[in-house]
């Protein structure tokens, strides 16, 4: 079996960290709000790729340096050269950017935003795809992509924000291209928390997580991903067969024991 552990892992286009089962992703160009580049982009969706067969890793975080999470793709480093750009390499873009999403909901490990400042573009699209997101009053989330003449539809951006905040909403955003505030994300169901501290936030959502049945969590992320295709009787199926994984794990056996011995359970992932 492939495995690997991540907490030597070393990053170049962005802050890694790996602590008690939790990575920190830190966007850290604070000086241009931290955009990403066509190496960012990769080196994210590579990442991401890797964190399937981690060991180390239960849950994961990410933020921005200097007060804003992401500003979107950079203006000189990846918007001018695609306007040069032929369909094919376009295309190419376009799926490599895609397939960081695609990565993101296919690792086992929860991902949890932490959102100040600037949450533009590229990084709404890294927010929305998260499974947890906080935010600090200095939140701007947009969905710009109209307002540079592009349509909403990217990064699966028309297939996922529905479902987290409503189609109108959702309409709304991708057609105006205008920001969602801080209190506007919470009262929509975008943020689950809203705070002076998100990155605290984050730091003990994933704490909790890590600490707890982590296999039985991947297994929780992983459903909440594949049931979006599938019919009600088809969930139920599919629920009945994961729930029976999960009964043959360790941590439900230990589960039970400190129920009988009224004491909290320690999770061990097995």
């Amino acid at each position: 079996m492939q495995t690997n552990t991540m907490s030597h892992y070393q990053a170049e286009h962005f802050l890694w960290e790996c602590d008690g089962g939790v990575g920190t992703i830190t966007l850290n160009r604070p000086e241009r709000k931290n955009p990403l580049t066509f190496e960012s982009y990769a080196e994210l969706r590579d990442l991401f790729r890797s964190l399937v067969y981690a060991t180390d890793v239960d849950a994961i975080v990410i933020r921005g340096a200097g007060g804003n999470f992401c500003s979107g793709g950079d203006v000189h480093e990846i918007i001018g050269p695609l306007t040069e750009m032929d369909m094919k390499d376009l295309m190419a873009f376009t799926r490599m950017t895609g397939d960081l999403v695609k990565a993101m909901r296919a690792c086992r490990q929860p991902i949890i935003s932490a959102i100040e400042g600037i949450c533009a573009g590229a990084g709404a699209i890294i927010a929305m795809a998260s499974d947890l997101r906080y935010a600090g009053p200095t939140a701007k989330v947009a969905f710009l992509f109209n307002r540079v003449g592009l349509a909403g539809c990217d990064m699966g951006a028309c297939s996922i924000l529905p479902r987290i905040i409503g189609q109108g909403r959702a309409s709304e955003l991708l057609y105006f291209g205008r920001a969602m505030s801080a209190e506007e994300g919470e009262r929509w169901g975008f943020f689950n928390g809203l705070s002076e501290a998100p990155a605290a936030d984050a730091q003990n959502a994933a704490q909790r997580i890590a600490s707890g049945p982590t296999f039985a969590n991947g297994i929780t992320k992983n459903q909440l991903h594949q049931q979006w295709n599938m019919s009600v009787d088809q969930s139920i199926e599919c629920e009945a067969q994961a729930q029976a994984i999960c009964m043959q794990t360790e941590d439900f056996k230990r589960a039970y024991r400190a129920f009988v011995s009224k004491e909290k359970p320690v999770f061990a992932g097995d």
